[in-house]
């Protein structure tokens, strides 16, 4: 029997030849689950429907326990049923927001371990990697996370490297960043089993512009950050990017840019009202602000993470820029969080 859930009514028709059984689509929330990222993944399935006047997706929520989840905006969702064994070849995505690492449990990574085991496709939405992983369903595929949450992710699973793609399908793995990038995995999905000529227009009903490919970084090139296309302070810039942890000398820097030390301190003040040595800081202070917000290291694990020879030396630059020593921020943090 056909479920009025699945299959709304619209005005607009596309025909699709399919008369098989509809697609099976499990999303388990985790707690501040991104509602964003979410819903993103569920419309594509449900305009399918609509579009083509069958059904050819069903979805269903799923928490740890049936009971609603509460996601990073406040809002509470309420599952349709709790975790329990899924059909073989089910769609199975785990969807997360902040604080990942603490929003599972064994219970759940077990969970995910024994579907994948009984034959289901996984994936995850926005930091639903992070669970993935700990639960040992990446391995060696491509993968992404929300690039807030790169940083976190690859302390605590150094041997794994999120791409920075907007979304990832490596088989049959399938990972986005969350946001809008949720439809556009959807998107290829919804092409893959049913054709282009759908997911065109499920893409038109969303008043969604397709990335076109997966490849398509989440955050924007140096460049347009900075405003200018000047090739060598993007290469600068980029130079500081990948050597946080290991911060290497301004001259290091200028030499691996093919630029005079002179040239480039003229450089960063003209496009970015900073010295070097401030840009280059304030990198270190953004990677420590993130890994405070997002993992449970201690303070002296991130300073060395975040390139500082010591905890005292992150506080004194942190304190400088935020008002507050690392130690009363992640206090902070924690307290407002069990509010």
């Amino acid at each position: 029997m056909v479920s009025q859930r699945f299959l709304p009514k619209g005005a607009i028709s596309v025909d699709v030849p399919y008369d098989g059984p509809p697609k099976a689509f499990h999303f388990l929330l985790l707690p501040n689950t991104t509602m964003l990222a979410f819903s993103a993944a569920i419309e594509p399935l449900r305009i399918s429907n609509q579009l083509a006047r069958k059904q050819l997706f069903e979805w269903y929520v799923l928490s740890a326990d049936g009971a609603p989840v509460t996601c990073s905006n406040g809002i509470r969702i309420q599952a349709d049923q709790p975790m329990h064994d899924l059909e073989q070849g089910a769609y199975t995505f785990v969807c997360s927001g902040t604080e990942p690492m603490a929003s599972f449990d064994t219970r759940v990574l077990n969970w995910i371990r024994r579907q994948k085991a009984h034959g289901c496709d996984f994936g995850g939405i926005c930091t639903g990697a992070f669970a993935l992983a700990k639960a040992g369903l990446i391995g060696d595929k491509k993968f992404t996370v929300h690039w807030e949450n790169r940083p976190g992710f690859c302390e605590y699973f150094p041997t794994m490297t999120p791409t920075q793609s907007l979304y990832e399908i490596d088989g049959k793995l399938r990972t986005c960043g969350g946001g809008h990038a949720s439809t556009d995995m959807m998107l290829e999905v919804i092409e893959e089993l049913f054709g282009n000529a759908l997911a065109i227009n499920v893409s038109e009903m969303c008043l969604h512009r397709r990335v076109g490919e997966s490849g398509s970084n989440q955050v924007s090139p140096v460049s347009a950050l900075l405003g200018t296309r000047n090739a060598k302070l993007v290469e600068a810039v980029q130079i500081m990017r990948d050597n946080i942890e290991s911060p290497l000398s301004l001259e290091a820097v200028a030499d691996q840019a093919s630029l005079s030390r002179r040239h480039m301190e003229r450089l960063f003040q003209q496009h970015t009202k900073m010295s070097p040595g401030q840009y280059y800081n304030n990198l270190r202070l953004d990677r420590a602000f993130a890994l405070l917000n997002e993992t449970d290291l201690s303070v002296s694990e991130i300073a060395f993470a975040s390139g500082f020879s010591s905890t005292d030396r992150l506080s004194v630059h942190f304190r400088g820029r935020y008002n507050v020593s690392p130690h009363n921020f992640r206090r902070s943090w924690s307290h407002e969080s069990g509010n």
